[in-house]
C-alpha cells in the first residue's frame, strides 16, 4: 500500500503536448532573381515552340511554374485550383484558395501581369478542348484529368533541367522565392507576406525576414574592413 501511494504522488510526464519543429530558410531553398529568369526563359521557350504542334504538357509547365511564382501557393494548393477559383474578371485581380493548411480559405492577391497570363491560359485551354467549367481543375492532364502533387513534382524537375538549374530544388522552392522576394518588394512587410502565404503566425514568416536582412548582410560585407 506505502508503494501504491508513492506512485501516486510521483510528478506525471505529460507526453501529449505537441512539439514545436524548428526550421530555417537557407539561400538553397530559393531561387535568386537570375535562377528565376532562367527558369522563365527556358519553360517560356519550350511553350512556345509547341504551341503549333498542339502539345499540352509545355504549356501546362509553364503555367505551373508561373503559377508558383506569383503566388506562393503549397503544391496541394496548386493541384486543387480550380477554375471558378479564379478571379479575375473585370476590376479583379485574386484568386481562393479554398483549402489551404488546416483547412483554411484565403484570398491571394496576383499581379496584372499574372492575370493576364491566366486568361491566355484558359483560352489556350479552351482551343485545345479541355475543360474549363467552374469544377475543372487548372492543372490537368491531356485528358482533363486533376494531377497529384507527385507528379508536378517530376514535372518540375524537368523545367529545372532545361533551364540549367541545379536538381536539388524542390516545387516548393517555388513557395519560398515568392515569399523572399515579396518580403523585400514590400519593404519587409511581414503580415503581408504572411497573409499571402497563409502562415497560422507572424512567427513562421519571420524566417523571410531573418534571410533577407539587407542591413545584416551589408554589415557582414563591412567585416574588417574599418581600417
Amino acid at each position: 500500500m506505502m508503494f501504491i501511494k508513492l506512485m501516486k504522488k510521483e510528478p506525471i510526464e505529460r507526453t501529449n503536448k505537441r512539439k514545436r519543429t524548428n526550421w530555417t530558410l537557407d539561400e538553397g531553398k530559393y531561387l535568386n532573381l537570375n535562377e528565376i529568369k532562367k527558369l522563365r526563359k527556358a519553360c517560356n521557350g519550350i511553350a512556345n515552340s509547341v504551341l503549333k504542334d498542339g502539345k499540352v504538357v509545355p504549356v501546362r509547365n509553364w503555367f505551373m511554374v508561373e503559377l508558383g511564382l506569383n503566388t506562393g501557393l503549397r503544391v496541394s494548393e496548386m493541384t486543387n485550383l480550380k477554375v471558378s477559383d479564379l478571379l479575375i474578371g473585370y476590376g479583379r485581380s485574386s484568386l481562393i484558395v479554398q483549402n489551404g493548411k488546416g483547412n483554411k480559405k484565403r484570398v491571394v492577391l496576383i499581379t496584372s501581369s499574372f492575370k493576364r497570363a491566366c486568361l491566355w491560359y484558359l483560352h489556350w485551354k479552351r482551343r485545345k478542348g479541355q475543360r474549363i467549367d467552374e469544377q475543372a481543375y487548372l492543372l490537368t492532364d491531356r485528358n482533363s484529368n486533376k494531377l497529384t502533387t507527385r507528379a508536378l513534382q517530376k514535372d518540375f524537375k524537368k523545367c529545372l533541367a532545361k533551364a540549367g538549374l541545379s536538381n536539388h530544388y524542390s516545387i516548393h522552392c517555388l513557395r519560398h522565392t515568392y515569399g523572399s522576394h515579396l518580403y523585400e518588394a514590400s519593404n519587409h512587410n511581414l503580415r503581408l507576406v504572411q497573409e499571402q502565404l497563409g502562415h497560422s503566425s507572424v512567427r513562421v514568416t519571420e524566417v523571410y525576414a531573418s534571410l533577407m536582412n539587407k542591413e545584416a548582410k551589408e554589415s557582414i560585407e563591412r567585416l574588417y574592413k574599418r581600417s
